[in-house]
């Protein structure tokens, strides 16, 4: 007889300008409910989009931003966000910054896993910061509830920027190895996928396969061309409005800028080969090597 399956179970909840995880505890999970889980500007827009895409066959005009909230986003409070969740009668798709400890874990949902090299992830979360504006900040700052420090504009040099976040932990944001460690422990169970920035970039169609499997989604294949063409970054770069939070309206520059460039290594241009080193050093002794590995190529 196999050993029986060890589910996750929540042991706190996190608060800040961003979060508050509480809404895990009144949100009714539904059986085929799709959950996307990143740590942040690992391409978690990117597999909102080819999910939905996935799922509804091909269409260019959905709005996958409203369609796929971000349940632990504190805005809106969660007494106006759940009943508009629940009144949703299409497969749903969450997405979540949280690790798993501050969730409340389904065993019948399926959960999606993005890992990016921290590197790559911080020099994404520096475009999306420093070009948020004034609605942005208050909406994050000054709607109530807020719990701990508001948070404040960036700095101007990006490497004091990448000095904060890596010494205090995921500054101005949230933790990163926390969340890391936290999904890599419960790789193996049979809901739980992962993928990686660099497989997607590398291979879509084929990991949109690969997922589509995972989630049960019939492929239409008459479809396909198209269905991969609206998932491209190029596409939604394109149409950024209708894949991006509020159009973007909390962004200079609106939804593009949320959407920036989708690509990796930016950072060769600013840290130093020690410094890399440094922070590859400090991902093994956080994470250990094989999923510092995996964060850092994809490779398993």
């Amino acid at each position: 007889m196999s050993d029986p399956v060890i589910w996750p179970t929540k042991t706190r909840e996190l608060h800040n300008h961003h979060f508050d995880s509480t809404i895990w505890n009144d949100f009714k999970f539904r059986d085929d409910d799709v959950i996307i889980a990143t740590y942040g500007k690992s391409g978690t827009t990117w597999m909102q989009q080819i999910v939905a895409q996935m799922l509804f066959g091909g269409d260019p005009a959905l709005p996958v931003a409203e369609m796929s909230p971000w349940l632990d986003l504190r805005v809106p409070p969660k007494e106006i966000k759940l009943p508009q969740v629940e009144a949703q009668t299409h497969r749903r798709i969450i997405k979540t910054h949280l690790p798993v400890d501050a969730l409340v874990f389904s065993p019948q949902a399926k959960y999606i896993y993005i890992g990016r090299d921290g590197r790559d992830v911080l020099w994404s979360l520096y475009n999306h910061h420093a070009n948020a504006n004034a609605q942005w900040y208050a909406a994050l700052n000054d709607t109530p509830g807020r719990v701990g420090p508001p948070i404040a504009p960036p700095p101007a040099d990006i490497r004091q920027y990448w000095c904060d976040w890596l010494e205090q932990d995921g500054h101005p944001f949230w933790p990163f190895w926390d969340n890391l460690r936290s999904w890599w422990q419960i790789r193996a169970l049979p809901n739980v996928l992962f993928v990686h920035f660099n497989a997607l970039k590398r291979d879509m169609p084929g990991e949109m396969r690969r997922i589509a499997a995972f989630l049960d989604i019939p492929i239409t294949e008459a479809r396909w061309a198209e269905i991969v063409s609206y998932c491209s970054f190029d596409w939604m770069k394109q149409n950024a409005a209708i894949s991006v939070p509020l159009g973007g309206a909390f962004w200079d520059g609106g939804a593009a800028t949320f959407i920036n460039k989708g690509v990796n290594g930016r950072w060769t241009d600013t840290l130093t080969a020690e410094e890399s080193r440094e922070y590859e050093a400090r991902a093994e002794r956080e994470l250990g090597k094989d999923c510092a590995r995996w964060l850092a190529t994809g490779e398993r």
